[in-house]
């Protein structure tokens, strides 16, 4: 299933006997190795030979071998170099600070530290609210993770999550304008991490909270949101559960089917499976199934934990007590957030005809989309080189750029639903196929619809 991938991209630098085909047989051998070329630059030219740098994507670090090895194969042909394009974009981290005031003489420094600055400390000791206007505080978030369920890694620490902590700070700036930072930590005790957080608040105006596991992570935002008076919004849960939602209602368009009357089996609690089911049923979807590793969440077992509870109790109206690939017989859609090959082939052609199969499992879905295409009608992941991206950037810049123009900390489900529609509206009807039911994150409108979205709502509180 793995197919050539941006996240394994290499540049391999080559000398190559001079000829006016040299390009053309490096870009040949590449091909041959199943490797896609994405660039070909001729970097030195001399009478006998050229220096060559071939980019191309793989699929993973034994292939990228594989293309060198078959680029040295060629006659005359050395491999001088291989970059890792990849890691080469994140040395030095992807962050820095600039400052937005300019420092160009002793006049500039006295307003912008001190003396000057004393005063408007002065201001905010006398009215805290201040902050929010006189600092960074009223557009700056605080991404926070301890690590220990980072994408599909699972607990990898503080330090191996940095680079995505980066990531989802240079999103929020790329795509709603929005200052983040990433906040690291290094425990994973639930009441430190609550302390921790809460020692923090005063800089910023809003907490994301990333990558932290089940059922931690519900304990962790709901203690946060009690005690905070700034918004707290859990990524994992929430923004999976708004660009799903929106996919959704796209995709049952499509399929030319009621919401209300889908059959639906997700698999994965977790904290994304809770949220999207949460959103769903607020949305008017009353037939779910929810499946742990152990089958359907039904009412004849008794779970020790709240969530699961709660599933148990509002979901699977018929108390379906099999398997997950006894859930998906009949079913009309499908939602992995769980593991990788769940399913196969047999599983999606036994649900109902128009099926609708969104595996999101990342980097591995729960059943190879290319098979799942020949039973289904749409096929979504969260990959960016299947159709239909299933992405979480396009609900979270845009929702707290909302919620800091609005100056709220209540996140409520007329805001997560406000924000799914939003998504799901900037695809027009006559754009809607089985290959396109979300708009590409790099539409310049998502984030400004989705904040007008939430501030809308936010009004009507």
């Amino acid at each position: 299933m793995a197919a050539p991938s941006p996240g394994y991209s290499l540049t391999l630098r080559v000398e190559t006997p001079a000829s006016i085909t040299a390009t053309s047989e490096l870009a040949a051998a590449v091909g041959s190795a199943g490797a896609h070329v994405t660039a070909l630059d001729v970097t030195e030219s001399h009478h006998t030979h050229m220096v060559v740098d071939v980019s191309c994507n793989t699929t993973d670090v034994a292939h990228g071998d594989t293309v060198r090895d078959a680029l040295n194969n060629l006659d005359g042909v050395n491999v001088r170099n291989v970059s890792d394009r990849t890691f080469l974009m994140h040395l030095g981290g992807k962050l820095s600070v600039t400052p937005k005031v300019a420092l160009r003489n002793r006049d500039d420094l006295s307003r912008a530290y001190t003396p000057g600055v004393a005063r408007v400390c002065m201001a905010i000791a006398e009215n805290p609210a201040d902050a929010r206007n006189l600092t960074i505080k009223r557009n700056t978030i605080a991404v926070v993770t301890d690590g220990s369920a980072v994408l599909g890694l699972g607990n990898i620490g503080p330090a191996a999550a940095l680079p995505v902590m980066e990531g989802k700070a240079a999103l929020f700036k790329q795509f709603a304008d929005v200052d983040a930072w990433p906040v690291c930590l290094d425990t994973q005790d639930t009441d430190e991490i609550v302390n921790i957080v809460k020692a923090i608040a005063p800089v910023y105006g809003g907490v994301n909270l990333e990558d932290i596991s089940a059922p931690r992570c519900f304990e962790i935002e709901a203690r946060l949101r009690e005690e905070l008076d700034i918004p707290v919004f859990h990524d994992d849960q929430h923004g999976t559960a708004i660009v799903t939602l929106a996919a959704l209602v796209n995709a049952a368009k499509v399929a030319d089917k009621k919401l209300a009357d889908l059959r639906i089996v997700v698999s994965g609690v977790g904290a994304a499976g809770n949220a999207i089911i949460a959103l769903l049923k607020a949305r008017g979807a009353s037939n779910i199934i929810a499946c742990g590793r152990n089958g359907a969440i039904n009412r004849n077992e008794q779970y020790t934990d709240a969530h699961r509870t709660w599933l148990a109790e509002n979901t699977n109206p018929e108390n379906f007590t099999g398997t997950l690939k006894q859930a998906v017989v009949n079913a009309d859609v499908f939602i992995g957030v769980s593991a990788p090959n769940v399913l196969d082939e047999k599983d999606i052609a036994a649900m109902n005809e128009r099926a609708i199969v969104f595996a999101m499992a990342n980097p591995d879905p729960e059943v190879d989309p290319a098979v799942a295409g020949r039973h289904a009608m749409v096929v979504a992941t969260g990959r960016s080189d299947f159709p239909n991206q299933i992405n979480n950037v396009l609900a979270f810049p845009g929702f707290f750029r909302g919620l800091l123009d609005a100056g709220v900390a209540d996140i409520t489900d007329a805001m997560l639903l406000a924000a799914a529609d939003a998504i799901a509206a900037r695809v027009a009807p006559e754009e809607l196929n089985p290959g396109f039911i979300v708009p590409s994150v790099f539409d310049p409108l998502v984030a400004a619809d989705v904040a007008a979205a939430v501030v809308q709502a936010a009004g009507k509180q």
